[in-house]
């Protein structure tokens, strides 16, 4: 009987996903794309955390005696029309971007997997009733939700962070529950239901294995899509308010300047924007290659 020869600890479970990890970093690290997009964003974070740390400067002081002034030995990446500091607002603005761009790219992550695994694993008329919701939300423009939900609820982090991980988790669910559809009907998945193993332990330890590799590639891009869409409402004037700033925020203000020759208040946070999703996309574009690879 298979209760004999197969305990219910002893489930063969597909391990490829342990024994090829030194190949899949091995396939990782071969992208010099890859490469330059971890050094990209390696110098983001220095230069946004550890960079107040060495260049000590409020970026919500005002010196009204230098007001709008241009780049200079004193002040590097010269002042806005209230005196701040652009370079020390550069680097504290890139500290909430990228808090919140990571930050809601992880809570969608979770609640997008575990909405999808469910989904996926019940099959029947909860799956059609779950995913019909997500086809419902999906059908409307992100951007008005992110807006309704700016508006109604005052802008702090934590806010911004539901706000962006509202809609961003839809995309992941329909992602995890097509993997889960595939996975489940795996001989490793059915003996270990015939076993009597419980969903949740079939979930955990045999499923969520097998697809953790495409959720992370998905939450790389839903990274670079937070910080984005946080620019975007801070552009608009939804973003974080005064006196946080962030690289959102500093462009919208700087556009107000575009016909006045003050290139600093414009070019340096739509750069550092640009690189942060440059370099955001290039790993997550080494992580799907390198996958893909595998499962070839």
């Amino acid at each position: 009987m298979i209760q004999q020869s197969l305990p219910i600890e002893e489930v063969p479970v597909d391990s490829s996903h342990i024994d090829e990890r030194p190949n899949f970093m091995r396939r990782f690290w071969q992208s010099g794309m890859t490469k330059l997009g971890i050094v990209l964003l390696l110098m983001l974070v220095l230069f946004s955390f550890v960079g107040p740390l060495l260049y000590r400067h409020s970026a919500i002081t005002s010196n009204l005696l230098a007001t709008d002034a241009s780049p200079s030995a004193q002040f590097p990446l010269g002042t806005d029309s209230v005196g701040h500091n652009v370079l020390a607002q550069l680097m504290v603005g890139g500290q909430s971007s990228l808090e919140v761009g990571f930050a809601a790219a992880i809570v969608a992550m979770l609640f997008g997997t575990l909405y999808g695994m469910i989904s996926g694993m019940a099959g029947g008329w909860l799956d059609v009733v779950m995913m019909r919701i997500v086809d419902i939300l999906l059908s409307i423009p992100s951007i008005f939700i992110l807006l309704f939900l700016n508006v109604v609820f005052q802008p702090n982090i934590i806010i911004m962070i539901l706000v962006l991980a509202s809609t961003a988790w839809l995309g992941v669910s329909r992602l995890v529950r097509a993997e889960v559809m595939t996975t489940k009907n795996q001989l490793f998945v059915e003996a270990a239901h015939a076993l009597g193993v419980r969903v949740i332990r079939v979930m955990v330890r045999y499923l969520l294995p097998n697809i953790i590799g495409t959720v992370l590639v998905a939450a790389t891009f839903q990274v670079a899509d937070a910080i984005l869409a946080m620019a975007g409402l801070s552009f608009l004037g939804l973003g974080l308010p005064p006196p946080t700033p962030n690289w959102g925020g500093m462009l919208s203000d700087g556009m107000n300047y575009m016909f006045q020759n003050s290139w600093w208040l414009i070019y340096p946070p739509g750069l550092c924007i640009l690189v942060a999703q440059v370099s955001i996309n290039l790993i997550g574009d080494g992580l799907r290659n390198a996958i893909e690879t595998r499962e070839r």
